[in-house]
């Protein structure tokens, strides 16, 4: 069988809820929770032989579908803060000296250091390299005359579903980024 992309789930009314796999997404329409669908990408899915019949199970499924539950994943509003996430959300970027790196030439930075109470949260996090990161130390960026070169914040849900995934849909990611664009409230 080819392989199939995540689906993208959607509450019933549009909200983007997250990615899950084309074996959720048949359990979803054979147990009638599917509502509507979005999108151009369908996938057929071919399941068993039916004893009665000598015929072979199939279904349909799109590559966006709304389903019927309410999602408490992001009950809060906030989504998972992981380094992966972040180092995407700044695109690979040190905060610092603006140059680009490899996931694992970089790290996590607390704009407000986390020794000094600084939340590991999406608004005091930055992607650095480890020279800047060590340079910065146990300081603010104020403290070690390093100027921070974009503000922090927090990816609303279409934007990190966008950061979750490698391998999106064009259908997928044009619903995500006309989200993103319509509820982003960080500076581009």
């Amino acid at each position: 069988m080819e392989t199939i992309p995540a689906i993208l789930k959607l509450d019933v009314g549009g909200l983007p809820v997250s990615w899950v796999r084309w074996q959720t997404a048949v359990t979803l329409y054979a147990r009638d929770r599917v509502r509507w669908e979005a999108g151009e990408e369908r996938f057929t899915i071919h399941g068993g032989i039916c004893a009665a019949t000598g015929l072979r199970s199939r279904m349909e499924i799109g590559s966006i579908i709304a389903v019927a539950d309410k999602s408490r994943r992001f009950e809060k509003g906030v989504p998972l803060l992981t380094n992966r996430t972040l180092f995407q959300r700044d695109r690979n970027l040190c905060l610092y000296c603006g140059l680009q790196f490899a996931a694992s030439h970089l790290t996590r930075d607390h704009v407000m250091p986390a020794s000094r109470g600084g939340a590991s949260a999406w608004e005091n996090c930055v992607t650095a390299c480890r020279h800047c990161n060590q340079r910065k130390d146990d300081r603010t960026p104020e403290e070690a005359g390093m100027k921070l070169l974009a503000v922090p914040y927090t990816p609303n849900l279409a934007e990190y579903l966008i950061l979750q995934n490698r391998r999106i849909l064009a259908d997928q990611m044009e619903f995500l980024a006309s989200y993103a664009r319509k509820t982003a409230t960080h500076a581009a």
